[in-house]
């Protein structure tokens, strides 16, 4: 986004040097990494940077309306709530596109958000080395608030572990093994000092959860969720499990219920230049009538799946659950990253974290994507170079 930076960075850019900087990130944890480094990271000018955070406090103080809980009570479903909800989000998620105005000008539209836990390990390891790689100035950060590897890395520990001993904790998901966020899973293990368990291998004993470490039955006391629960009822032959929705003696960080609350349902709800128009489909009294800028998004989804870009009546006809659907302005994602060949659009993802007894959370770090698809993702960007996850470096 910073001409100069991008200049230098494109004009010293090579094939030879983008392939020894993939070995780099592949032996963070060799064989795990499955998904699409780019090529470059994203610099980030001061101004974009202030409006993003900006928009996420504006959120921010609608999480902390008193009615806020009663409000996303409906965004859980029946089926999947759970007991034992903490007062706040430990960690939340803010998706930003790099979008063009009508005006013509560059600014960030929110295009998701979640109280969900992202790729906090990997990521931080990743820029560390990309800033070498991409001879990062000291202008520029990947950290917010001052933060700095170290001390994020302390306040993570400090959120996921506790006071706890590390063997009581464990980073929980399904078939870890075949997660496409698998290296950070395996970054996380390192840097926290906890295991990564299969929920197929959790023991439940009346209200105690266990699991087998080295041979011996550990109890788990905090479980730092990575578990989408939507994907346990996309899963087949699971055999014998635990009930994970049981009231077991066991803390959440985040609680799943927040997975739900922070997210596309809560956008209808929020009025700001930079947040989307949002609708619920049920609540709209009159279709829009240039539905090809809207966005139809099933609210129960994740990665992007069943999200209908180009609109029709149709497509909003065969809606049987129009409750379980936004209609969402479109915006213009700025094919602003120059590239060797067509420019990349770009998504920044802001990463704030809620340490208890903090009266509101705090932005520490990010992650980027680059695409040139009508979406942000790797089914959108098969076979395309300048593309998948990067770091953007905020001007400081």
């Amino acid at each position: 986004m910073q001409k100069e930076l991008r200049n230098t960075f494109n004009d010293h850019f090579s094939e030879e040097k983008y392939q020894a900087y993939l070995k780099q990130i592949e032996g963070l944890s060799p064989g795990m990494l499955d998904f699409t480094i780019a090529e470059t990271p994203v610099f980030v000018p001061k101004d974009f940077t202030n409006k993003m955070l900006a928009t996420c406090e504006h959120i921010i103080d609608a999480i902390l309306e008193p009615g806020f809980n009663s409000t996303t009570e409906r965004a859980i479903p029946d089926n999947l709530m759970m007991v034992n909800e903490n007062k706040y989000p430990d960690f939340i998620a803010f998706d930003f596109g790099i979008c063009e105005n009508e005006h013509g000008e560059i600014e960030p539209h929110l295009i998701e958000m979640q109280g969900f836990p992202s790729l906090f390990a990997f990521q931080a390891l990743h820029a560390s080395i990309t800033k070498t790689y991409a001879a990062v100035p000291d202008t520029h950060s990947a950290y917010l608030n001052g933060y700095t590897q170290e001390t994020y890395f302390q306040l993570l520990k400090e959120i996921v572990v506790g006071d706890l001993d590390p063997s009581n904790v464990i980073l929980l998901d399904i078939y870890p093994e075949h997660q496409k966020t698998k290296i950070d899973f395996y970054c996380t293990e390192k840097i926290l000092g906890i295991k990564t368990v299969c929920l197929t291998k959790l023991i439940g004993e009346g209200n105690q959860l266990f699991y087998n470490l080295d041979g011996k039955k550990t109890a788990v006391k905090r479980i730092y969720n990575r578990l989408i629960m939507d994907e346990l009822f996309q899963q087949k032959d699971l055999g014998e499990i635990i009930n994970i929705f049981h009231p077991w003696e066991v803390e959440w960080v985040t609680h799943p219920n927040w997975f739900y609350r922070v997210s596309k349902f809560t956008l209808p709800y929020l009025h700001h230049p930079n947040i989307p128009a949002t609708y619920f489909l049920h609540e709209l009294t009159k279709i829009p009538a240039d539905l090809n800028n809207y966005v139809l998004k099933p609210l129960f989804s994740f990665a992007g799946m069943g999200v209908v870009i180009d609109v029709t009546l149709a497509d909003i006809e065969k809606i049987t659950d129009p409750e379980n659907w936004i209609l969402q302005k479109k915006v213009n994602y700025a094919p602003i990253i120059k590239t060797p060949e067509e420019p990349a659009k770009a998504e920044i993802r802001l990463f704030y974290f809620w340490k208890q007894g903090w009266s509101r959370p705090k932005a520490v770090f990010n992650l980027a994507r680059l695409s040139k698809g009508k979406m942000i993702g790797t089914r959108y960007n098969q076979n395309k170079k300048w593309v998948g996850g990067t770091v953007a470096y905020f001007e400081q």
